[in-house]
């Protein structure tokens, strides 16, 4: 699935931040960032949270970040005219710190981006600029919403003081070579790749807060792993025969104009692609295979459903000897009690896309199979907030010492 994502309507009654954020401001330095102090802007507290799995240890090469509440942090988002970027600029004009100086979309350089997202017209922004034009002397930290494979490179060119949320593929998969094998060229920064954090932040909260360059990960996989690492962990499902069905609204296609995605090819049907090998299958057996300590082969079909955005996972396992349906659940509830955006509905309540639509939540439930010693999981996100910019701007606050929900209490759009 492409990194792109489609901004919504900001809901009703939400304060939009203006672009320099409160009037009155000064330049600051804090800590090795130079941000800029403006007058104090209230935020959400802050609970600490333990994450639920550690990755292998990574030298990290930054310190930890910490910005005082008020602090502007200083945004450019590379790729801004795609389905992702969008999405980005509709969250931080909710929020206090993140401030965008910097847009890039080469095809629509010189373009302000009212005009490539109308509905985003009333946010004052910086023109669009190609990426080669772009300047980062006033920039602290990037949000990279690039095509796969378009990554590496230009993020090996940026300079080295910059947190970067990376929302492609390209820094996902630990192995280079796994890399070359799904994606079909050699990795063009190899370097980085040692570098780079997986970004399942409820998972990997503990290694994201110090890193300077984090991957965040794909919807399909945000989707899967979040059920099914804490039961992989608690060994309370068997690592074989797992069946995963997934299904994604168009825009986790991406924005580019493709046959395959013409309404009239997509309307009034469901279509299965990737059957013999997406290219998230490697990346959810890698975080599978991390929770279990050995290796874990999945069965994945992903299907795109004629809606704009959503995404649905019906998982498929087999539980370990005395385990029942009830205990996986109660397994999943005490894992994200104190989690905002992971929620266990109550009872035989059926997650549905269109609950969280526009946020970024993820509901899941479990439900007893009829098949004895089986139970079914789902799970259901957007594809554009939790499954990639709702989750990067986690990650970024996680990274600037800030509330991790700073920016992100969007509640569903609905009807």
């Amino acid at each position: 699935m492409a990194s792109t994502a489609l901004g919504g309507a900001v809901p009703a009654g939400t304060r939009l931040a203006p672009k320099n954020g409160v009037p009155g401001s000064s330049f600051k330095p804090c800590s090795s960032l130079n941000v800029k102090t403006s007058t104090k802007v209230g935020c959400s507290s802050l609970r600490v949270r333990a994450s639920i799995a550690s990755s292998p240890q990574k030298n990290y090469s930054s310190k930890t970040v910490t910005v005082k509440s008020g602090e502007e942090v200083r945004i450019a988002v590379l790729g801004a005219s795609g389905y992702t970027g969008a999405e980005i600029v509709r969250l931080l004009a909710n929020h206090p710190q993140f401030h965008i100086k910097v847009m890039t979309a080469d095809r629509k350089a010189g373009e302000q981006f009212g005009s490539v997202f109308p509905h985003l017209i009333t946010q004052e922004l910086p023109n669009l600029v190609a990426i080669k034009d772009a300047d980062f002397s006033d920039v602290d930290a990037v949000f990279c919403c690039l095509p796969h494979g378009t990554t590496q490179e230009i993020i090996k060119d940026l300079p080295q003081q910059l947190k970067i949320v990376d929302l492609s593929a390209d820094f996902r998969l630990h192995d280079i070579n796994e890399y070359a094998e799904w994606y079909g060229h050699s990795h063009r920064a190899p370097e980085l790749q040692e570098e780079a954090v997986y970004g399942l932040t409820e998972v990997l909260r503990d290694e994201i807060r110090n890193a300077r360059l984090v991957a965040n990960p794909g919807c399909y996989p945000t989707s899967i792993q979040l059920p099914l690492v804490p039961l992989i962990k608690a060994k309370l499902i068997k690592l074989s025969n797992i069946i995963i069905d997934a299904k994604s609204g168009v825009t986790g296609a991406g924005r580019g104009a493709k046959e395959a995605n013409l309404y009239t090819e997509i309307a009034e049907g469901i279509h299965a692609y990737g059957i013999k090998g997406h290219r998230h299958v490697p990346e959810i057996e890698q975080g599978l295979s991390d929770a279990a300590d050995s290796k874990v082969t999945i069965s994945f079909t992903p299907n795109l459903i004629c809606m704009k955005r959503g995404m649905q996972s019906t998982m498929f396992v087999e539980m370990a000897p005395g385990v029942t349906a009830s205990d996986l659940y109660q397994h999943l509830k005490s894992t994200y009690e104190v989690e905002e955006f992971v929620k266990l509905l109550n009872g035989s309540n059926v997650p549905h896309t269109r609950h969280v639509v526009g946020s970024n939540y993820c509901f899941m439930n479990v439900f007893e199979d009829r098949i004895p010693g089986r139970a079914i999981i789902i799970s259901v996100i957007d594809n554009l907030v939790k499954g990639a910019s709702g989750q990067a701007v986690q990650n970024l606050n996680l990274m600037m010492g800030l509330p991790e929900n700073m920016g992100l209490q969007y509640q569903p759009l609905f009807p």
